[in-house]
């Protein structure tokens, strides 16, 4: 019992400072892309279970794109967007890429599965929220941001913690 007295408050410690990390969020993107050529850019597909959530993401990210003078447009952008947001933990998200279908994009990206540059495999837990950015004339990915503890099951926090996952995100977008 003895122990249990002086170990409670270590790991209460341990608990407080993982909480108080909160987010993590990562960008990685293709250092042969110009950015400074993307003018437009249209949303290819999202995935969440919460179509609330959906508008809650777009108008996070259209904010920071708006920002930097890109332009939303209904399709054949110069940059296609994809979201996934994780509510539950998913094992992966291949079958969400593959279909990447409409306007010139077919089932693949020049060939290549968009999921042998994406998330095949890959898992992600529960809260975390997922950015891509394909340029359109090359098929190729171009920008990529993840984000954890971005979405909750308690629709509440979502557009707080969205808002601050992706402006963590976009911080330094575009990378020069």
């Amino acid at each position: 019992m003895k122990a249990f007295r002086y170990f409670a408050p270590f790991v209460t410690l341990i608990v407080l400072c993982a909480s108080a990390l909160g987010q993590i969020v990562h960008t990685d993107y293709d250092k042969k892309a110009d950015f400074s050529q993307y003018k437009t850019y249209y949303w290819h597909k999202m995935q969440t279970g919460d179509p609330m959530l959906q508008e809650h993401i777009t108008d996070a990210v259209d904010k920071h794109l708006r920002a930097i003078g890109w332009q939303n447009v209904q399709s054949g952008g110069d940059v296609a967007l994809t979201a996934v947001a994780a509510t539950q933990s998913q094992e992966e998200y291949k079958t969400f890429y593959t279909e990447l279908g409409g306007t010139g994009f077919g089932s693949s990206f020049g060939g290549s599965e968009v999921t042998s540059t994406t998330t095949a495999g890959q898992g992600f837990q529960t809260g975390t929220l997922v950015v891509d950015m394909f340029d359109v004339k090359t098929k190729r990915a171009i920008w990529r941001g993840t984000a954890s503890d971005a979405v909750s099951k308690e629709p509440s926090k979502n557009e707080k913690n969205l808002d601050k996952a992706v402006d963590k995100m976009f911080k330094n977008f575009p990378h020069k």
